[in-house]
């Protein structure tokens, strides 16, 4: 499950040195890039398709070291989901150019208490799981 408290949320408090806040669909390019900084997030599972709670200065690494805006290096950003927090190191125009499809005209945006708006398979919830 996702998110630094496991709940299934990107939200952040005192405790998350790292601070998941950037709700993120995992590339192997980003997670081979991670890996070379020294977190290895296929250790604990983690695959090319995964949606994760990312460190808001390891995204916004990975989004410095690409080479265009289309690069697969930096996972695309669930932006309903991403813990307003993250705008401390990134700014909301660089959160939108990377936005995953159909997130910049849904009136979205970086929120404070992030709500996974997407439905779980049965349609009564929020996804919570990484695949």
């Amino acid at each position: 499950m996702t998110g630094f408290y496991r709940d299934g949320y990107c939200r952040t408090g005192p405790d998350d040195k790292g601070n998941h806040a950037v709700a993120g669909l995992l590339t192997n390019e980003f997670l081979d890039f991670s890996a070379s900084r020294g977190n290895n997030l296929r250790n604990i599972g983690l695959t090319d398709g995964c949606k994760w709670c990312l460190c808001t200065n390891r995204w916004k690494e990975a989004m410095e070291a690409a080479k265009s805006a289309d690069d697969p290096v930096v996972p695309k950003v669930f932006l309903h989901a991403t813990d307003e927090s993250a705008l401390k190191s990134i700014g909301l125009e660089d959160l939108k150019k990377f936005a995953a499809d159909g997130e910049t005209g849904s009136g979205g945006g970086a929120t404070r208490n992030p709500v996974t708006q997407t439905p779980s398979a049965d349609g009564r919830g929020p996804i919570r799981e990484t695949h």
